[in-house]
């Protein structure tokens, strides 16, 4: 039919498919996905049915939600990508895009790649201006089904969602029984919305099946590649970890992105914190009156003996600082999550980024420096909670978390976590009762008698021997108030050997090595899955890279002999400034000249493009597939690819 003709129709005449653009090679399992939509108009509950169905179909899958930071009516993106070699972080291409809102019809038009797909709702006709020659449109009537077939406004406008579902799982041949089983778990107790879902899935899937070629060349089919896999974000993860590390306080105040990791806590508290005789609360959850007063809730509770922490973003921890710097000095033991956002400021609030790497290294004012842990993904979030609150005692320090909006936020298919019956947490170095009524002499809470830089400490009210004055001003070894160069000095020394101590104590860095390999690719946090893609494109093209996550800072014994092994060292991250490049030439002995900043801070998550354009601006990438030529470096220098 054609093209003028297609983008004229109106209501529910609807003409076929229009068939321009060359079709691509059958592909199966391996595709990626975007549907456009308005904030507020409950496309969340439609599009997670779909990731859903695909996982349960066995299909490697992520689910990239890119919203906006108002309640309603600006555009919001939902990108799947399904891909049974394990490669879900975000792709630039997008094999079709849903439609369906038209304040971006031209933006989603042209994010499909030539040979694409466009699905939208054919109810109103499509601006000429938008037809591309190598995409394929397809029209389905959505709107005008919803009004035929369901009344009252607010329910079409979400039934038109579920339609789309509908038409989604007949072109791309998802499993309809899964995709109806989900429909019937949700709404089990709700017999007229779940016969109205099951409604709009038939006329999407009818309609589609009856006007367009289903499947598309490029679909679903199923397999086995989430066996014990589960589907969470990485905000839960932590709660739940909080939870099993024994945590019992936490204070927060809301900023996105990190309000539901206490959300979360608070859910598995009620659950699992509740005393089972007398049903009373055995945690306590403050919503303060701002960060500042929250981070100062968490470290009183910590002294006290608790296990406390508190969840904020970049602008959150930037009004903590003040009390993080007591916390340092005074060696409280407390436990500071930062799930980052884009600053500077306000910057853009639902927006991921890595920029807060260097602040929560140095967070305060005056000489400090701090243990960080950076988590890549919601497993490593569980692990690393249970992990923060043990280095947080046995070092006597606030320990910070970084993750990230897209690690916190977004649902990742992890391994499902697991649990050791045995693990008891780890209160570092505290005198019982028993110990104190033995002693022979006083307590002196910042002496160090052991050499590794860490003093006991005492709880309150555990014996009147244990009793000392905390104190964030100057003081000696002893606990005493003091102006004095030497004995001020002496502590703050003790202080640093006690954070350079904990370096081997933290997570190692993940390396992957090949033989041969002249370069390295250096990453942190949740750009390890674009980078890990990078690497064995890399491969292909015969090129061989050595792989290296940072996973703690201060940087483990093993980051140095990996940086020393390499002529080049490609640092990858997400901000502007090449943080983690920057920290590593302060922090090791690594040659300046050898660390290459690729960094993408564009706000969206890191895609395996955004790494292959940063070393294609320094070295030659396409040596054809199967040889192993030498690599031809050239003179390095600190690029950037936004």
């Amino acid at each position: 039919m054609a093209v003028d003709n297609r983008l004229s129709a109106i209501g529910g005449d609807t003409p076929p498919a229009s068939t321009n653009g060359e079709r691509p090679a059958a592909r199966v399992n391996d595709l990626a996905f975007k549907i456009g939509t308005v904030n507020g108009t409950g496309s969340a509950s439609a599009n997670g049915l779909l990731r859903s169905a695909i996982f349960r179909m066995g299909i490697p899958v992520s689910g990239k939600n890119l919203f906006p930071s108002n309640i309603q009516g600006l555009p919001t993106w939902y990108e799947i990508r399904a891909n049974a070699d394990g490669h879900t972080a975000r792709t630039a291409r997008f094999d079709l895009v849903v439609a369906m809102n038209p304040a971006t019809y031209r933006r989603d038009v042209e994010e499909v790649t030539p040979g694409g797909w466009v699905m939208y709702d054919s109810t109103w006709p499509l601006p000429r201006e938008l037809d591309r020659d190598d995409v394929t449109f397809l029209g389905i009537p959505l709107a005008k089904m919803t009004v035929d077939n369901f009344k009252g406004s607010r329910v079409r406008i979400l039934m038109k969602n579920i339609c789309y579902v509908g038409a989604l799982a007949a072109l791309l041949k998802m499993d309809l029984e899964i995709v109806r089983g989900l429909l019937n778990e949700t709404f089990a107790a709700k017999a007229k919305l779940l016969d109205a879902n099951q409604l709009a899935i038939s006329l999407g899937y009818d309609y589609a099946l009856e006007h367009f070629d289903c499947p598309l060349p490029v679909h679903l089919e199923t397999m086995d590649g989430n066996r014990d896999s589960i589907v969470i974000d990485g905000n839960t993860a932590a709660a739940l970890g909080c939870v099993y590390a024994g945590a019992t306080v936490a204070a927060w105040y809301p900023i996105t992105p990190s309000t539901s990791l206490v959300d979360a806590f608070t859910g598995f508290c009620h659950q699992f914190r509740k005393d089972p005789e007398t049903g009373r609360n055995r945690f306590a959850i403050i919503q303060a009156e701002d960060e500042l007063a929250a981070a100062g809730m968490v470290i009183g509770a910590a002294w006290a003996g608790a296990r406390a922490f508190t969840s904020t973003s970049g602008a959150g921890l930037s009004l903590m600082s003040e009390f993080i710097g007591l916390a340092y000095y005074a060696e409280v033991p407390s436990v500071f999550f930062d799930v980052q956002r884009v600053g500077p400021s306000t910057g853009m609030p639902t927006r991921t980024q890595q920029g807060d790497i260097q602040f929560a290294a140095y967070a305060s004012h005056g000489d400090t420096r701090h243990i960080v842990i950076f988590p890549a993904n919601p497993h490593e979030c569980f692990d690393f909670a249970v992990e923060a609150f043990d280095l947080a005692e046995r070092f006597q320090t606030p320990i910070f978390v970084l993750t990230d909006l897209d690690i916190g936020m977004n649902d990742w298919v992890i391994p499902k976590l697991e649990w050791d019956d045995s693990y008891r947490p780890d209160r570092g170095k505290v005198l019982t009762a028993e110990e104190l009524e033995a002693a022979t002499g006083p307590f002196h809470r910042y002496l160090d008698v052991d050499g590794d830089g860490i003093p006991w400490r005492t709880l309150p009210g555990v014996h009147p021997n244990g009793a000392y004055l905390t104190r964030g001003s100057g003081h000696d070894r002893f606990g005493n108030y003091t102006e004095d160069s030497e004995p001020y000095a002496d502590v703050l020394a003790r202080v640093g050997r006690k954070i350079d101590g904990a370096a081997p104590h933290l997570p190692a860095p993940e390396i992957r090595l090949s033989d041969g390999a002249r370069i390295g690719l250096v990453t942190i946090g949740g750009c390890r899955g674009a980078v890990l893609e990078a690497v064995e494109a890399l491969a292909e093209r015969g090129i061989d890279a050595d792989y290296m996550r940072v996973r703690a800072f201060p940087f483990h014994p093993d980051v140095e002999p990996f940086l020393a092994a390499h002529e080049v060292n490609f640092v990858i991250e997400q901000n502007r400034d090449g943080q983690l490049r920057k920290l590593l030439i302060a922090e090791t002995d690594a040659e300046k000249d050898a660390l290459v900043s690729i960094l993408y801070y564009g706000g969206y998550p890191m895609s395996s493009h955004h790494v292959m354009d940063g070393l294609a601006s320094h070295i030659d990438i396409g040596t054809p597939a199967g040889s192993r030529e030498s690599v031809a470096l050239g003179a390095p220098t600190h690029g950037a690819t936004p």
